[in-house]
């Protein structure tokens, strides 16, 4: 399959949220803690992307094991639970707070109709409800993520890859695109406020989709923007504190190679797709460090600004699997994640694995223990 070369940074310039409120930075800094309260990592109990599972192995003795070291290896206080099937986002759940973990839990759907994503998000809310009353760490309650990239009905076209090249073309309506993801975005929170009592927020493309944040308890927002100077970090987020609410990082990140950190979002899209296998184009260089490098910017920035949490995507990636002695196809450099997967069988997406760290999780790692 060949993959359209999109970018995020296509989307900067499409905004129009209205910088009100608090926006000062100084009147900001003064309200700031000096502690990230919640310490995260973003965590995948298997996603459907394109018809396939990004964690076609999965047993619960697996997951356990993995979360056991979010706690204790990663020094995590919190992890970003998201992915396709509820079972496996309860299991999930409830294993991270058994392990003292607060819990975020959200229900993630590429190209499903809506319909089936309003049940979905249903059936999860019952379930956190539960675990929410049973347990005495939070758990909130993310309603979906980038509905404009990832719902049909929103933006035109028929698949995630449609909708990214219809966006890039930059000849559309925004205004009836964001009626059409607000009016979706309300039926989605009313079946949430519905079943659960907790706080609720949403993965928002932060340099994409205008929320209506009076809706929600928590900011939520997936960024990915990169920026030299950290001082315009700050400008491009203060928009987002006009509501007067927690603001909550819950994914950001880059890939593992040199250059990644620009890239932000897109750097998955340097695989080549267009052979019989994924190929990594010679002109990328695997690079653990800059990844280890950006993170911990991030996190100093995100500590800086005050937020809730931040959770790093994202702890591990079976289907990007790493191949140490074949550059070429060493699928890991274009994956966001902490931990690099060593597959007994690499082409065997079933086959049983061992992860090692990155140079990125002991980063973050070292990062929570500080602060």
């Amino acid at each position: 399959m060949t993959t359209p070369r999109i970018n995020r940074a296509h989307f900067l310039g499409l905004l129009a949220v209205a910088a009100a409120g608090v926006s000062s930075t100084q009147t900001a800094s003064a309200l700031r803690p000096r502690k990230l309260g919640l310490k995260g990592v973003a965590y995948d109990t298997g996603t459907g992307f394109l018809g396939d599972d990004s964690r076609a192995l999965w047993r619960n003795s697996i997951m356990r094991g993995e979360i056991h070291a979010v706690r204790h290896r990663l020094h995590a206080n919190w992890v970003s639970i998201y992915g396709s099937d509820v079972r496996r986002l309860v299991d999930t759940a409830t294993a991270a707070l058994d392990e003292g973990l607060t819990v975020s839990i959200q229900p993630r759907s590429f190209d499903e109709p809506q319909a089936d994503e309003l049940e979905k998000l249903r059936q999860v809310a019952i379930q956190a409800e539960r675990l929410r009353c049973r347990y005495d760490q939070e758990v909130v309650l993310v309603i979906g993520c980038e509905f404009m990239l990832f719902t049909p009905g929103i933006v035109p076209g028929a698949t995630f890859f449609e909708r990214v090249e219809y966006l890039t073309k930059g000849e559309f309506d925004l205004a009836e695109l964001q009626r059409k993801f607000r009016a979706f975005t309300a039926r989605m929170v009313k079946v949430a406020r519905s079943n659960f009592k907790g706080r609720i927020t949403y993965g928002a493309a932060s340099d994409l989709e205008q929320v209506d944040w009076s809706l929600f308890d928590i900011v939520g927002l997936d960024y990915y923007s990169y920026h030299a100077n950290r001082a315009d970090h700050t400008k491009e987020l203060a928009p987002f504190r006009r509501w007067g609410k927690p603001i909550m990082i819950l994914e950001f990140g880059c890939c593992t190679f040199t250059g990644a950190a620009e890239l932000g979002g897109m750097g998955w899209d340097i695989v080549d797709y267009s052979g019989d296998v994924p190929v990594i184009p010679p002109q990328y260089v695997r690079d653990e460090q800059e990844q280890a490098d950006h993170l911990v910017t991030m996190l100093d920035v995100f500590t800086a600004e005050g937020f809730l949490g931040a959770s790093p995507y994202t702890f591990i990636s079976p289907d990007a699997p790493h191949r140490p002695h074949d550059r070429p196809h060493d699928e890991d450099m274009a994956a966001f994640s902490l931990c690099k997967v060593i597959r007994k069988d690499s082409d065997d997406p079933v086959s049983p694995y061992q992860w090692q760290p990155k140079e990125s999780f002991r980063a973050v790692s070292r990062f929570y223990l500080v602060h």
